[in-house]
């Protein structure tokens, strides 16, 4: 801030040369329409930059949340400049505690969330069910079914990208080197994670943004799980016949989940249940509901520290057991905190600062006049969807909820909808489909996803025509 105050002039002049006065509509304190100034431009091409070198991320193996990050400080920092030589810094220092403060409720929720996340996996509760499927022996049309639909309901409640991760690990588990069932089955996976994603405020981050903006109450989500479940089964009908229908060999691996792993999953759902009481009952925001969850594990995890001989009589008692005990002081909630997905979260901030500082410039209006009011809402909404596939939905989502146009109940399920589930058009489209190229390195491909994209958009159009026809009266 003191460099800043230092270096005074040398901004306004550089502000001078790069943003010429003539280009900006002066408005008294009203916000300036700066979409045709050279900082609008520049602001523009920060962001297109910041974002190819996200999409590159797998080639470049750079952190998808620093470009962002640093295209986030640079445009704000421009805004900055130009509004302090206008004499308005107040308007441009309110419109970013704005986009602050709505990352700081999301980033807390999501927090929380994967603190959970990390509990189960580290009480193996994702380890156990792994093994179970193993054991069972089932055949790959099976498997391929089985893991399908357990992405699509276990989505819901965990991340989609959680459970994308775990579907994976059974199906390379058993595939091994079987190309075409594992390629297929993640092909799978991916749109079943997505699709039940969609239908849950909890599924992903596009949903809960729309559930904590409050333009979708709570249970209004679960109208899309019909649209959902046709998503997901329309493709895999498609698929089923080009799964080998081969047994493949069982597996006797035992896992057992760690001691309080049950009560962790419970003091999850309590925990979903507290956020949507706060929300629906109290009108308060989620988080604080969800933050109070926190407290519940925190609690139980000073009973497990309190506890540890208990875990010292079951390994007694079950010597079998006594290696899936671990550790009998185990738990430790800030290393479940530390284990959360940080480059996520941050990626999540530049985006909503990058998106902010564009809509603030006045992109955004102009996008919103294009598509919502030229278009016409149904085909704004079902392009945002196979936007998606191509830049992250997380951007695409933030923007329309920025833009804020004025739409139905319906249309703003099928912007949920869309956005949900256009990410599994390519490999790339959602965070799943990136997850299972790097797990399933070799099989899973660009290309082997790319190869049943007709049949993923056959799915994505019946899931927008079962929408518009089941909820034609939210519309």
């Amino acid at each position: 801030m003191n460099i800043f105050k230092n270096n005074n002039k040398l901004l306004i002049l550089l502000s001078l040369l790069l943003f010429p006065l003539t280009s900006i509509a002066e408005t008294g304190h009203e916000i300036m329409d700066l979409t045709q100034s050279g900082v609008g431009y520049a602001a523009i091409a920060i962001f297109i930059l910041a974002y190819a070198l996200v999409m590159a991320e797998e080639f470049t193996h750079l952190r998808k949340s620093k470009p962002v990050i640093i295209a986030a400080g640079v445009i704000w920092a421009m805004i900055g400049v130009v509004y302090m030589n206008h004499g308005m810094s107040e308007l441009a220092e309110h419109a970013v505690r704005h986009n602050l403060l709505e990352y700081a409720e999301l980033m807390l929720f999501l927090l929380v969330a994967m603190t959970y996340i990390n509990a189960m996996d580290e009480r193996q509760v994702f380890d156990a069910l792994r093994a179970w499927l193993i054991k069972k022996g089932f055949g790959f049309r099976k498997l391929f079914w089985l893991t399908g639909f357990l992405a699509f309901f276990i989505s819901p409640i965990a991340d989609n990208l959680t459970t994308a991760l775990l579907m994976c690990a059974v199906v390379l588990s058993v595939g091994g080197t079987n190309t075409r069932f594992v390629s297929l089955a993640c092909v799978n996976i991916v749109i079943g994670a997505n699709a039940g994603g969609a239908f849950s405020p909890f599924g992903d981050i596009t949903t809960l943004m729309v559930w904590q903006k409050g333009v979708v109450d709570f249970w209004a989500f679960f109208d899309l799980f019909i649209p959902s479940l046709v998503n997901f089964v329309v493709p895999g009908l498609m698929m089923h016949f080009a799964i080998p229908d081969e047994q493949p060999d069982a597996n006797d691996e035992q896992v057992f989940m760690k001691r309080g792993a049950k009560r962790v999953l419970a003091l999850f759902l309590l925990t979903i249940i507290t956020a949507v009481s706060y929300h629906n009952f109290l009108g308060l925001p989620p988080v604080i509901g969800m933050l109070t969850g926190l407290g519940y594990l925190q609690l139980f995890g000073y009973y497990l520290k309190k506890t540890p001989h208990k875990c010292r009589e079951i390994a007694n008692h079950n010597q079998e057991h006594e290696e899936q005990m671990g550790d009998p002081v185990p738990f430790d909630i800030f290393s479940k905190i530390a284990r959360a997905e940080w480059d996520t979260l941050l990626f999540f901030y530049g985006v909503v600062l990058c998106v902010g500082g564009l809509g603030f410039l006045g992109y955004l209006g102009m996008a919103s006049e294009l598509m919502y009011n030229q278009w016409g809402a149904t085909s704004a909404n079902i392009a945002v969807g196979v936007l998606s596939a191509i830049v992250d939905n997380i951007p695409v989502m933030f923007a329309v909820l920025t833009m804020n146009p004025d739409m139905s109940l319906g249309q703003w399920l099928l912007v949920t909808l869309t956005a949900g589930v256009g990410g599994s058009l390519l490999s790339i489209g959602s965070a799943a489909g990136v997850a299972l190229m790097g797990q399933a390195r070799g099989q899973y491909t660009f290309f082997s996803h790319l190869k049943w994209m007709p049949a993923i958009a056959i799915g994505y159009m019946a899931s927008i025509a079962v929408h518009m026809w089941l909820n034609s009266h939210l519309f």
